[in-house]
C-alpha cells in the first residue's frame, strides 16, 4: 500500500492547523488600539494595551487604528471680520481616536474623520472670526506694548500706539475649540479635537499692496525725520567746530602777537643799550638804520623827490663832496635836488 497520499494528506493538515493557529494570534503596538470583527461588525471590546493578543482564527478580522495624535491641516479660506475685512486664515489642528468602538461603527477610517472635522472646523472657524475684528486675529498680546524707540514715540504721536483689544488670537482660538468640541460631543464619532491654531492670517493681495504702501511711506517719513535731524545736528557740530577754531586761532594770534611784542621790546632795548653806550655807537646805529631806510624806499622802478632839508637825505648830503670829487658825479642843482640819473636808483 502507497504511504505517500497519506503522508502528504498529514502534512497539509499539519500546516493548515499552524496557518490557523497564526492568524488566531496577533501583537498591538504601543501606538495602535485594535477592534476585532467578525463580519465587518465589531466584537468585544478595543484592544488598547500593547502585546501578544488572541482572536478566532479565520472567523475574526484585526483593524488597527492610531493611538497617537492626529493632524488636521485645513485649506486657506477668506472670511470677512466684524470690520468688514476681508482676511484668508489658514489653521490646523490636532486630534485623537478616543473611543474607537464608536470610531469604527461611525466613521471607519482616517479620511472620514477628517472630512468630519472639515465640516465642524470649517463652519466654526468663520462664525467666530466673523464676530471678531482683524485687530483681535492678528494679535496675540492684550497689553502688548509697541516696540519702538522713545525718539520715534515723541516724533510719531498716535500711530506710536497699539490699538487696544480685548481677546487676542489665543482666545479667539480657544473659543473656536470649545464651539467644535460641543460639537463633537453631540456627534457619535469617537473623535477628540486635541487643539486648534490659525497657523497664518492674511490680507487679501490688493489690500497687501495698500498696507505695504503706507508701512513704506511711514518708515520713509520716519527716515526722513531722522535724517533732518542728523542734518541739523552735523551743523550743530560744525558750527561749534568752527567757533572752537576761531577761538584758537584767536588766542593763538594774540600769544604770537604777544610774544613779537615783548621780543620786540627785548630787541629794542638791547640795541638802546647797545648803542647809547657811547656818541660814536648811537650815530653809527643812526647810520644803519638811514640805510635800512634806503634799501627798503629804492627799488627798480623807484622815483624818490627830496628836498635837501630831509632828515632822509642828510648822510647823501654830507657825501655829496667827496663822492663828486672822486667818483665825478654832478653836485647838486641850484634848488638843491639831485640830478635825474640818481633819482632813478
Amino acid at each position: 500500500m502507497n504511504k505517500w497520499p497519506v503522508t502528504l494528506g498529514f502534512l497539509a493538515a499539519l500546516l493548515l492547523l499552524v496557518l490557523v493557529a497564526f492568524d488566531g494570534v496577533y501583537t498591538v503596538d504601543m501606538t495602535e488600539q485594535v477592534i476585532v470583527t467578525q463580519g465587518g461588525l465589531p466584537v468585544g471590546e478595543p484592544v488598547v494595551s500593547a502585546g501578544l493578543h488572541f482572536k478566532l482564527p479565520v472567523v475574526h478580522q484585526v483593524m488597527r487604528l492610531e493611538k497617537r495624535v492626529l493632524e488636521w491641516d485645513g485649506p486657506s479660506r477668506e472670511m470677512p471680520t466684524k470690520d468688514k475685512t476681508n482676511i484668508i486664515v489658514d489653521a490646523y489642528g490636532r486630534w485623537r481616536i478616543s473611543d474607537p468602538l464608536a470610531f469604527v461603527e461611525n466613521v471607519r477610517d482616517i479620511r472620514s474623520a477628517l472630512s468630519r472635522l472639515d465640516d465642524v472646523l470649517g463652519s466654526e472657524i468663520p462664525k467666530t472670526v466673523g464676530s471678531h475684528e482683524a485687530a483681535e486675529i492678528i494679535r496675540s498680546e492684550v497689553d502688548r506694548k509697541a516696540q519702538i524707540t522713545d525718539v520715534l514715540s515723541s516724533n510719531l504721536g498716535e500711530t506710536s500706539q497699539l490699538r487696544a483689544i480685548r481677546y487676542g488670537r489665543a482666545k479667539i482660538e480657544e473659543e473656536i475649540r470649545t464651539r467644535a468640541v460641543e460639537k463633537l460631543k453631540a456627534k457619535p464619532w469617537g473623535i477628540e479635537l486635541l487643539d486648534v491654531q490659525l497657523k497664518r492670517v492674511n490680507y487679501q493681495p490688493e489690500v497687501e499692496t495698500t498696507i505695504y504702501s503706507r508701512m513704506v511711506s511711514e518708515r520713509a517719513r520716519i527716515a526722513e525725520r531722522f535724517r533732518s535731524e542728523g542734518d541739523g545736528e552735523a551743523d550743530r557740530i560744525l558750527g561749534e567746530k568752527d567757533r572752537e577754531l576761531k577761538d584758537i586761532e584767536s588766542t593763538a594770534y594774540k600769544e604770537v602777537e604777544t610774544i613779537k611784542g615783548k621780543a620786540d621790546a627785548d630787541a629794542a632795548r638791547i640795541y638802546a643799550e647797545a648803542y647809547s653806550s657811547a656818541p660814536d655807537a648811537a650815530e653809527f646805529y643812526e647810520f644803519l638804520q638811514t640805510m635800512e631806510v634806503y634799501r627798503s624806499l629804492n627799488g627798480q622802478d623807484t622815483t624818490l623827490v627830496l628836498s635837501t632839508d630831509s632828515d632822509v637825505f642828510q648822510f647823501l648830503k654830507s657825501m655829496e663832496p667827496a663822492s663828486r670829487k672822486k667818483a665825478g658825479t654832478p653836485a647838486l642843482d641850484p634848488n638843491g635836488e639831485l640830478p635825474l640819473f640818481l633819482r632813478d636808483k
